[in-house]
């Protein structure tokens, strides 16, 4: 095989990768998954195909909704909601067509990012002007699909838009801008719920004005099914139908929380064994859209810097899927951040004839997919194009015959009209929030790259400060004050520079939307969790190999100065034992059957999803299935207040972040 990489207005005037695969029978005028019946709900193993209004910015023609809990049993029927017959797929034997996918996933709100020397980076922009000139310039027989596969909050300033409750709720500024810049479908992503669901159902209700799609998330209290979202879609552009699927990691997504007991992700698995054959009967050409993560069980790719627990990952859905349909499918990731096909078609992600693409994170690239697809021939006769466009970088300190010039973004790389109607207006709602000087920092010790470097290895200087400054903001908790605090070492984005310090800088260093939940634990079960954690230490062998900016999914876990311990390495981490330990300077070995409350934050209380500290083998590159301390079994008090929000307070209360204050590092943990 051989491939090209074209430019993103060219379409596939070069269809240059012929991908085998079984052929498929002529699609009958009527399917056998095809019938109607008027005015009725579906029953189970049924869904309805129901008209809706596109996207007006984008370039569906038609779009219809497909109704039903496809959770329940396998799909048998797709029936029509008026009584009228369900039409078969649009292409008509001898017929061929180019569907165009561009696609990003993970944006986490990366619409716009500012930065006052280098100037602001213009990404959905930057997207929008290479989206529109695609679809202007698309041929007669091209059909060009806009997407997100998920994840489309937590990680800018712009989430604070969406406040923390529907009264303080202004925009949502991801969904808002990605209506505007004519995004035709988007699935829904594990960080989608990071605020909870009421809040997820009032950013769709005010300013999605395209579908949102997931298969395998269902029973909220706050949304519904077949009315906030939908398992799947079918999209018409220029003659082609496309079957649209959306699938939501079950492993890392937000469930269990008190104000939403009941929202609960099925396995992708089991969504698509049962969904995909019908949708694929009615469709040309299937699309899936799946916040699952790159890779399979266990897997290290894109952001994770060792192996993280993906579980129905992305090889799985694909090997599955190249079992159910002998149509064109094509697997557009997200979840892990992973770049994937940036020269050209990488064989490796072809499975079975099913393509997986993925364009890493944060809106550095847009992906772009070209299939050229033939009536009758499923995946015996179809070609593809693939690549990535890089977003481009502001920098102007950079002069123009530095030749970096070209590579970084300058006036007229994005859709001006766009950013000045759309992102300004959002920014100047932000303009006060950004700019809010919270306090100083009076050190130079707590920069990212320190930070960064040592939150995995050892005592983090910033990890502390957090965590110290919940234990003394607790004295105004409602539940009084706690003993203790905890923080997982992920959730450290950043660092703080000496000087003043915004609401933004701390924003960066904490972009998480993690509450704060009081647990009761014994003396024995600190202990049991401080020797699990031990064994999570990004250990001295493995710093040089790993890229100390990626996440170690393995859950280690920072503390408030109450909690002291040294950590004994051995040989490896299985015999790393943690000893030494005091709790309020009492030996732990006194205080074993003695109580104390500890602050916890949302993620590690709901046991981490993948960085397992929820009785599952630890993993993150851990060898030896080492079985974690479950902390989802501890009894909690959800106080609902934010993390981050105590720490801002106290940061304001103290006027600054100092070695004074508790910015630094005290030998609350030692490694021998």
């Amino acid at each position: 095989m051989s491939h090209h990489n074209q430019s993103l207005s060219n379409g596939l005037s070069r269809r240059t990768i012929l991908l085998g695969g079984a052929a498929t029978a002529g699609l009958a005028s009527f399917s056998p998954f095809l019938t109607f019946r008027a005015n009725a709900a579906p029953n189970v193993g049924e869904l309805q195909l129901v008209p809706s209004k596109p996207n007006p910015n984008g370039s569906i023609d038609k779009l219809f909704l497909l109704k039903g809990d496809p959770l329940a049993a396998p799909i048998k029927r797709i029936v029509a909601e008026d009584g009228s017959a369900v039409p078969s797929p649009v292409l008509k034997a001898g017929e061929r067509r180019v569907l165009r996918v561009l696609h990003f996933n993970d944006m986490h709100n990366h619409i716009t990012d500012m930065h006052k020397k280098k100037g602001d980076t213009r990404r959905l922009a930057q997207m929008v002007k290479l989206v529109k000139e695609a679809r202007s310039n698309a041929a007669k027989d091209e059909a060009v699909l806009f997407v997100s596969a998920g994840d489309d909050h937590t990680g800018s300033i712009f989430d604070e838009l969406m406040g923390w409750s529907p009264e303080e709720f202004a925009a949502d500024a991801g969904y808002r801008a990605y209506s505007a810049a004519g995004l035709d479908v988007a699935a829904i992503g594990n960080h989608e719920f990071d605020r909870g669901a009421e809040l997820l159902k009032k950013g769709i209700d005010t300013d999605a004005n395209f579908p949102l799609l997931s298969a395998n998330v269902h029973s909220s209290k706050h949304m519904i099914r077949d009315k906030d979202y939908m398992s799947a879609a079918i999209a018409e552009i220029k003659g082609l139908r496309i079957g649209l699927i959306g699938l939501t990691t079950n492993i890392d997504t937000r469930v269990g929380q008190p104000e939403d007991p009941t929202l609960a992700v099925e396995r992708p698995l089991k969504a698509i064994e049962n969904l995909l054959p019908a949708v694929s009967d009615i469709s040309d050409v299937v699309v899936i859209l799946s916040h699952c993560g790159y890779g399979e069980g266990k897997h290290a790719s894109g952001k994770a810097a060792t192996e993280r627990d993906i579980g129905d990952g992305d090889f799985a859905v694909a090997s599955l899927a190249s079992k159910l349909s002998k149509k064109p499918v094509v697997v557009v990731g997200g979840h892990t951040h992973t770049k994937l096909n940036a020269q050209g078609m990488d064989e490796n992600n072809l499975i079975d004839g099913v393509l997986i693409t993925q364009a890493q994170a944060h809106g550095k690239y847009l992906g772009d997919i070209a299939l050229s697809i033939a009536a009758d021939q499923g995946r015996e006769n179809w070609y593809n194009s693939v690549t990535l466009h890089p977003i481009k970088k502001s920098d102007k300190r950079v002069k123009a015959d530095d030749p970096k010039y070209a590579s970084l973004q300058q006036v007229g790389d994005w859709d001006s009209g766009f950013e000045e109607s759309v992102v300004v207006p959002l920014i100047k709602a932000l303009d006060s929030k950004l700019a809010e000087v919270i306090g100083d920092v009076a050190t130079d010790s707590l920069g990212r790259e320190a930070m960064i470097n040592s939150r995995y290895v050892g005592e983090n200087a910033l990890a502390n400060f957090m965590n110290d400054a919940v234990v003394a903001r607790s004295a105004t908790f409602p539940s009084g004050k706690v003993d203790f605090a905890l923080f997982n070492a992920t959730g450290v984005s950043s660092g703080v520079a000496k000087g003043a310090l915004s609401f933004k800088a701390w924003y960066d260093v904490m972009p998480y939307a993690d509450a704060i939940h009081v647990a009761t634990m014994s003396g024995r079960q600190i202990h049991d969790m401080l020797q699990s954690n031990v064994k999570r230490l990004l250990r001295p062998e493995e710093v040089a190999k790993t890229d100390m900016s990626g996440f170690v999914s393995r859950g280690f876990l920072h503390f408030s100065s109450g909690i002291r311990y040294e950590i004994e390495l051995g040989n490896d981490a299985a015999s790393s034992k943690a000893i030494n330990i005091t709790l309020s300077g009492q030996p732990i070995e006194s205080v074993l059957d003695k109580t104390f409350t500890i602050a916890i934050n949302t993620y590690m209380a709901l046991g981490g999803y993948g960085e397992a500290w929820n009785s599952k083998p630890i993993g993150g590159g851990v060898k030896g299935d080492i079985v974690s301390f479950d902390l989802r079994k501890l009894n909690y008090d959800h106080t609902g207040l934010v993390y981050r929000n105590e720490v801002i307070a106290y940061i304001r209360a103290n006027k600054e972040i100092s070695e004074f204050n508790g910015g630094k590092l005290d030998g609350r943990l030692t490694i021998r």
